[in-house]
């Protein structure tokens, strides 16, 4: 009789939880604190090799040097830190949110400084490679939480695959919004650029002789135009960091394991990971996706290259990159309702629409098409996006069903499937550009 009146609240707390579920502004909540690391993440993708080249004035080489080994550290840091957060406790706001709430602070000053131009010139390579290499470390250790925080958002699977589709549109949002904005601000740097290839000949002031040798102002001096529009960008997106994280604070509340008992150990991280490795629903969906998330990476990297070089049609391709991220976000509503009326794996048949219409473009160089391939290539991409974020979870749910007294896993789930996505696709981009050669 004891046992039963001491069930009997904790059974009607979880019927409620059940019956209300997760909030609308929870889903939007938790959705707008992952969009600053995609706005950072595109400003970086689209002007920080052009940021390296024409204001900094370093080497192609040493940009590309710079580019690639801060992408290999972000992927490194993936599965240290999900070894790290798995040895987390909890503590009063969640064991997620307080590695959030720490890295986001150190995320904003990196980045910014990651725009700064020093004064000096002959150390500019190390600086601009530790400051990106501690950018993408930060990044990953937000990033590897907040995607594990979908396991403890809910218990029900509707609302989990909600919140990841309210993830994805904005995280696509985020990648439109830092390309705009990012474009917007520093176009005066690139406009003055121009300005400045032809200043008159008859001036005697040494600042201006070296402009006809130099398309930009002396590169040592932090206070020039380009520098500081550059520096005013990383201060703005610096600030969306801020407010997403104070979002993501305010309007998500983390639940803790509801299925773990007290008596529960949390699994060693080094037995956790061979576990992973043999469960094998994880090892379908990463081995399908990884070649899925590649492929599309290669697509979306080779589109603009194809239509500027080889489909003339250089003119287009700023609008046909709208086109395909608008698509996508567009489309991940839809995405939503199609895997919860015909199911996730019949949602999968959608990633394949790009494949014909490309071809299709490959033999008919058409304005007209590639707007259209555009689209669809939006469509195609946000299903790659919302599947595999939706099925994960479905994953974990299974092995916590086959490992019932084990706990601390899902950052492990996470942030190994991270870990080989990332390095699939800088594989797969690293073979591609070296096919162009």
């Amino acid at each position: 009789m004891a046992g039963a009146a001491r069930d009997g609240p904790e059974r009607l707390e979880e019927e409620e939880e059940k019956e209300q579920g997760l909030s609308v502004c929870s889903k939007l909540c938790y959705a707008i604190g992952g969009a600053p690391n995609q706005v950072a993440g595109s400003a970086a993708s689209f002007f920080l090799q052009i940021y390296l080249l024409d204001i900094a004035h370093i080497t192609p080489f040493h940009a590309s040097l710079v580019l690639f080994i801060g992408k290999a550290s972000g992927a490194v840091t993936d599965p240290v830190a999900g070894f790290f957060i798995s040895k987390s406790r909890w503590t009063k706001i969640g064991r997620l949110m307080p590695w959030m709430l720490a890295c986001t602070p150190f995320t904003v000053v990196s980045y910014f400084f990651m725009w700064y131009l020093p004064p000096f010139v002959s150390g500019r390579v190390v600086w601009y490679l530790t400051f990106y290499c501690i950018f993408q470390a930060l990044t990953t250790l937000f990033q590897v939480p907040y995607s594990a925080l979908t396991m403890f958002l809910s218990t029900d699977q509707k609302d989990r695959d909600s919140a990841t589709a309210y993830r994805m549109a904005m995280e696509v949002l985020g990648t439109l919004v830092g390309a705009a904005l990012q474009g917007q601000i520093v176009a005066s740097a690139h406009l003055s650029h121009h300005c400045t290839l032809n200043p008159p000949v008859n001036t005697t002031s040494p600042t201006l002789s070296l402009n006809n040798t130099s398309v930009f102002p002396e590169p040592s001096d932090p206070l020039s135009h380009q520098a500081k529009v550059y520096m005013m960008a990383a201060g703005v997106i610096g600030g969306i960091y801020l407010l997403g994280i104070i979002i993501l604070f305010l309007g998500v509340k983390e639940k803790d394991d509801p299925y773990a008992l007290s008596s529960d150990r949390a699994i060693p991280f080094c037995k956790g990971l061979g576990l992973t490795m043999k469960h094998g629903p994880y090892v379908k969906l990463t081995a399908s996706f990884l070649l899925i998330s590649t492929a599309v990476q290669l697509e979306q990297s080779n589109f603009v290259l194809f239509c500027t070089h080889a489909a003339d049609l250089r003119y287009h391709f700023q609008y046909l990159v709208v086109t395909i991220l608008v698509s996508a976000v567009v489309s991940v509503p839809f995405w939503q309702k199609f895997l919860q009326r015909f199911g996730k794996k019949c949602a999968a048949c959608g990633i394949s629409w790009m494949i014909p219409f490309a071809a299709m473009l490959v033999t008919i160089p058409n304005p007209i098409l590639a707007y259209f391939v555009a689209f669809v290539s939006g469509l195609s991409i946000a299903a790659s996006l919302l599947l595999p974020w939706s099925m994960l979870p479905d994953v974990v749910d299974n092995f916590r069903l086959e490992n019932p007294h084990r706990k601390g896993h899902e950052t492990i789930f996470y942030s190994s499937y991270v870990f080989f996505t990332k390095m699939s696709a800088g594989i797969g981009l690293g073979i591609s550009a070296a096919c162009l050669e």
